[in-house]
Parts: structure tokens; C-alpha cells; sequence
């Protein structure tokens, strides 16, 4: 129960913050910037500028125009070698660390993050700056990905003068000098100066930042701050704000806490049910449920405290916080002489809580994650699992500070994933669907055993059932089959996804895919792209093009041609020609013994490849 004087707290404090800000670590007194963009001949012309440096306050070549009037005189002839001010939105960035916009850039043919730098972007922004913000290794951008392109600007400051508003963000050429620079733009050196404190103007690189003119050529001033302002206007209309804020405030607070109540009665009761079901605790062995096909063990799971957890989290701080999932933050922990990964999850987050608990608590497999235990704190929800310590597949695929992972690794977590979802949908009591198969649920451990994670949309069915009607479509985009969409769900859009994943696996691209020209990008599935290529005349030479690049030659395309089509099979559009995870298991187990036979030819061939999976 809420203390009595909770809400009036409340409501003063939210009154109290009407009438106070709090100082951003960015100060923003602008909503647009220009930016000076160095026009060449691999550039082109307004049209192509224009979708390179696409925003909210750019969609056609029309917008540069009214802010070139001095320099640009006949929009269908602009000679090289001419500098164009092109508006983009200056805003808050980095959370809030600089003043900038993060621009998208599909990747294209022979790019580099020099050539992105010095060429596409003209030196708004540098390679430093790209490879930072995109993580990917120079000398491996994949191919169809778009890369973030942040360009910084400045705004006004009215310590130094009121009369300028706008700023350019300039990168300096050799030819540039302050004295230049002043004459260009018709404002003071020192002026300059103070606006760029330690700037070197002939230096001949770098940027900075430079008064300029708004639309048709009319000066931009700062604009009136009500900073100090008094007056019975900004009163009123600060009380009337007050009063109307305030009581929708208390009434939403109202509500929620209300609904709140009645969320964890409902699911204390559900708890209740459970427990009396499967007992709670730690001591005693595990009770059995014989089923025509395997024996499966049900744990008593370990209710704990929510002091135990605030204490093995250090108050769940930040330090120990691990990872941040669709339903909530996943923090480190050690309890009771067991490293554990512990969810929390809001208590809205009932339905996904119970599910997983369900779930875990009478399913145990070595490729499924492990569940420890459950804590249930009025406005939060936890649950326990075993810590795996090294990270999930999407990260291992497409983070460049890990390792690349040898091609019969991939092949082993294959297996590993397929089993688990073998053993959910043909060795349980109930046929559990699991939802959301992805890579980022299938998690990793030190010696690269694949586990299944994450049971929050999972579904059950009563045995001999094909699919169950639902109206709630959950699950991520490019992992979700074509029947999904009319609410048929069946343990057949596992293997759809699954299938996804084994594409992955072989190309270390995400799901979808963004490809095409700047400016005029769209979207395809991994699916998509991987149809195309399996069928062509020569599919092995085509699949060859999909192989991540980061394996090089170290791998047996006959296998992955087989491992492909078995993805295909699995990714059909009707749901009934597709194989079940039975049958999956049983094909990646024959090709798992092939790529053994490939890995002995190949470390006899290969000395520096025999060092490399021995770990020299």
C-alpha cells in the first residue's frame, strides 16, 4: 500500500518542477544548422547532395537553394569546387554529450570510412568519428548496412554577440585563413575567434563554426530568452499550466496505482497456484512428469527476496547491469556461491513473467537456459537465470571487437539451437512455440555451447495439436514467417525462424537489410536475398558472394551450400513443407560430421590455420 501523503508528494513535486528547470548537460538554443559542403565531381549536383544529406529540413534539392542565393545563381548548372551551406537539424546527440544530427548512409560499393569522410561528407564529420559510432573494422564494413554519419554544429551565444542565431559548420581547406573567413562572411575576426576558442584558421583542416544567413540571404538572430522575464502574462500562464498539469498528473497517478493493485493481487494469485503445483525452494529432489517420449524434470524453483537481489547487485547499479531486453534490464549477479543473470521487469510485464516461469520451471534442456529462480516486489518482477558469460550470437557475428567464429563453430551452434527447439516442440508434455527465435536470443557460453533464451512470448499446445489461434502479434521483424500475420501460430514459425538464423550464420548480416542508392534505400529480408542467390544457374558461385567475409576461405562451400538449403527448406512460405526440428537435427548432424572431416584435411593443408583452433 502507498503511504497516504505519497500522492500530495507527488503532485507538489510535479508543481515544484514547473517552475524549475533542470540544466541539461546540452544547452540547446537552436533548432538548425548549415553545413558547408565542398561540392566535387564525385558529388555531382543539388539532387545528389541532397539525398546524402536527407533530414527533416532537406527532402529535395529545391530546400539547399534559398540558402545559396549569394553563390548559387542557376540551380541546373553549380561548377565544382563550390561550397553549398545545406541546412540540417541541430539537436541534442550522444545523450545529450554534443549538439549535433546522426545522418544515415546506406553503405555502397568500395566505400571506406576515408572516402565516407573526405568525399561523401566533404570532412563534416571523420573516419575516427565513423568507426567509433558504427564499431565495424575498416578493413570490414559489410556490405548492406547503413552506417551513422553524425555532423556536429553550434548555436548562438549571447555572451558573445545576439545578432547571430545561425552557424555553419565549416571544415577549413588550405585556402582558408582567418582574414579570409571574416571577408567571406562579413563578421569581425575576433569575432571568430571567441566563437571558436584554440581554433587554428590555417591550419587547412578540421572545423568550425561560422555566423551564417538564413533563407534568401536575411541574417538569423538569436532569439528572445524569457530567462528572468517578469510580468503577470508568463504568471498566469505558468499557474494555468500548473493547475491543468497537475490535475491530470494526480489522476493518471490515480489510476495507475489502482491498476497496479489490482495487477499484483491477479498474479499473486497465479503465483499461489503455481507454487501449490510445483512447491518453492531449494531442498528436495525434483519432481517427474513420464511422457510417451522423455522423462522431464520439475524443479522446485528458488523464491528469493528482493533484499538477496538489491544486496547481490550492489542496488542493481549500473556497473553490474549486462544487457537491456524487450521486457527489461539484466543485471549481474552472485548468489548463494552461483554466478546468475537476473531479469527485471516491470510489473506490467505479468503475462511475459509467468510464461517464462512456466516454462523454464518444467523444461530443462543443456541448450536451453537454465532457470534458478523468481522474485515478485509490488511494482517489480525478477527472474533468475544461470549466468552465460559469453555473450549472444548476434554479438558474435557482428561485434568487430570479437573474434570471428570458425565455420565449424557456427555449425556446432546450429546444432545446439536446433536442439533446444527439438526438445520444446517434440520432447514436453505440451508443445511449447517459442515466438521470437532470433540470434540475439541464443546465448553463447565460454566453450560455445549454444542455449535458447528467452521463453516471454512463448505459447503452449496440447499434444497432437498443428497451430492455435492468437490475436497478439509478438515477436521481430525478419524472423517472423507470412502466416504469422493472420494469427496462426504453430511450432512451424520456430522453424521459420530458425532458419533465418542459419543465414545468419553463414553471412554475419542482420535479418534486414537496407540497400539501394542514398537517399532512395529500402529494406529486404536475409531470406530474400539468399532466394535470389540459391536460385541461380550456379547457386554455390552466388552463395559464395552471401559467405561472411571475416572467414575468408576457411570454409567448405559444399557445406555451406547444404547448410543454405536446409535454411531454405526451413524458411518456406507454407508452413507444412517445412521440416520439423527432428529432421533439421538429424541434417545438421550429418553435415557436423562432414565439417569434421574438413577440418582434419584442412589443418594437415593449413599449419597456420592448425594454430589458430588450437589457440596459439
Amino acid at each position: 500500500m502507498v503511504p497516504r501523503f505519497g500522492l500530495p508528494l507527488l503532485c507538489f513535486l510535479l508543481l515544484f518542477s514547473l517552475f524549475f528547470n533542470v540544466e541539461s548537460k546540452c544547452e540547446k538554443r537552436c533548432d538548425l544548422a548549415l553545413a558547408s559542403y565542398y561540392l566535387s565531381d564525385q558529388i555531382g549536383d543539388l539532387t545528389n547532395l541532397s539525398k546524402i544529406m536527407q533530414s527533416p529540413v532537406l527532402q529535395k534539392p529545391e530546400d539547399i537553394l534559398s540558402y545559396n542565393k549569394d553563390t548559387i545563381t542557376n540551380k541546373d548548372y553549380i561548377p565544382t569546387n563550390t561550397r553549398v551551406n545545406v541546412p540540417f537539424p541541430c539537436d541534442c546527440i550522444d545523450e545529450g554529450a554534443n549538439l549535433g544530427y546522426v545522418f544515415k548512409y546506406p553503405i555502397q560499393k568500395a566505400d571506406t570510412y576515408t572516402k565516407i569522410a573526405n568525399q561523401t561528407y566533404s570532412n563534416l564529420t571523420t573516419d575516427s568519428s565513423l568507426q567509433s559510432r558504427n564499431g565495424y573494422s575498416p578493413n570490414n564494413i559489410p556490405d548492406y548496412v547503413t552506417l551513422d554519419v553524425a555532423v556536429n554544429c553550434r548555436c548562438g551565444d549571447s555572451h558573445i554577440s545576439k545578432e547571430y542565431g545561425l552557424f555553419i559548420t565549416y571544415p577549413l581547406r588550405a585556402e582558408d585563413s582567418l582574414d579570409s573567413l571574416a571577408n567571406q562572411t562579413k563578421v569581425d575576426p575576433e569575432l571568430l575567434r571567441r566563437y571558436n576558442p584554440g581554433a587554428d584558421f590555417n591550419k587547412g583542416s578540421g572545423l568550425v563554426y561560422l555566423p551564417g544567413k538564413g533563407q534568401n540571404g536575411v541574417e538569423v538572430p538569436m532569439p528572445p530568452s524569457t530567462k528572468g522575464l517578469k510580468g503577470g502574462a508568463i504568471a498566469g500562464i505558468s499557474a494555468g499550466a500548473a493547475v491543468l498539469v497537475l490535475l491530470s498528473a494526480c489522476m493518471c497517478v490515480l489510476y495507475y496505482q489502482k491498476k497496479k493493485e489490482e495487477e499484483v493481487k491477479l498474479l499473486s494469485g497465479e503465483l499461489a497456484v503455481y507454487s501449490s503445483q510445483h512447491g518453492k525452494g531449494s531442498n528436495g529432489p525434483p519432481a517427474s512428469v513420464n511422457t510417451s517420449n522423455t522423462t522431464t524434470s520439475v524443479d522446485k524453483s528458488v523464491e528469493f527476496s528482493y533484499e538477496e537481489l538489491a544486496q547481490a547487485t550492489n542496488n542493481f547499479c549500473i556497473a553490474n547491469k549486462i544487457g537491456q531486453g524487450g521486457f527489461g534490464a539484466v543485471y549481474y549477479a552472485e548468489l548463494r556461491g552461483e554466478k546468475a543473470a537476473i531479469k527485471m521487469m516491470e510489473s506490467q510485464k505479468s503475462k511475459e513473467f509467468l510464461a517464462e516461469l512456466k516454462v523454464l520451471t518444467r523444461v530443462h534442456h543443456l541448450n536451453l537456459v537454465r532457470l534458478i529462480g523468481y522474485c515478485v516486489k509490488k511494482d517489480s518482477l525478477f527472474l533468475v537465470y544461470e549466468y552465460i558469460d559469453n555473450g549472444d550470437l548476434s554479438q558474435h557475428l557482428r561485434d568487430s571487437g570479437r573474434e570471428t567464429l570458425p565455420w565449424s563453430t557456427r555449425l556446432q551452434i546450429a546444432l545446439d539451437s536446433a536442439r533446444g527447439l527439438e526438445y520444446i516442440h517434440e520432447h514436453t508434455w505440451h508443445v511449447y512455440i517459442h515466438r521470437d527465435i532470433k540470434s540475439a536470443n541464443i546465448l553463447i557460453d565460454r566453450n560455445f555451447c549454444a542455449k535458447v533464451a528467452d521463453f516471454g512470448l512463448t505459447k503452449l499446445t496440447e499434444v497432437g495439436s498443428s497451430s492455435i489461434p492468437t490475436a497478439n502479434i509478438a515477436g521481430t521483424f525478419g524472423y517472423m514467417p507470412p502466416e504469422y500475420a493472420y494469427g496462426s501460430v504453430s511450432p512451424k514459425i520456430d522453424v521459420y525462424a530458425f532458419g533465418v538464423v542459419l543465414y545468419e550464420l553463414i553471412s554475419a548480416k542482420e535479418a534486414v537489410l537496407r540497400v539501394g542508392e542514398v537517399g532512395s534505400a529500402t529494406t529486404i529480408g536475409l531470406v530474400s536475398l539468399f532466394d535470389e542467390a540459391l536460385e541461380q544457374p550456379n547457386p554455390k558461385e552466388h552463395l559464395q558472394k552471401l559467405v561472411d567475409p571475416m572467414l575468408g576461405d576457411q570454409y567448405p562451400i559444399d557445406l555451406v551450400y547444404k547448410m543454405a538449403q536446409i535454411a531454405k527448406m526451413c524458411t518456406e512460405t507454407t508452413p507444412e513443407r517445412r521440416p520439423s526440428m527432428r529432421s533439421i537435427v538429424v541434417s545438421l548432424m550429418t553435415l557436423s560430421s562432414s565439417s569434421v572431416e574438413w577440418d582434419i584435411a584442412s589443418l594437415q593443408k593449413n599449419p597456420t590455420l592448425a594454430n589458430m583452433m588450437s589457440g596459439k
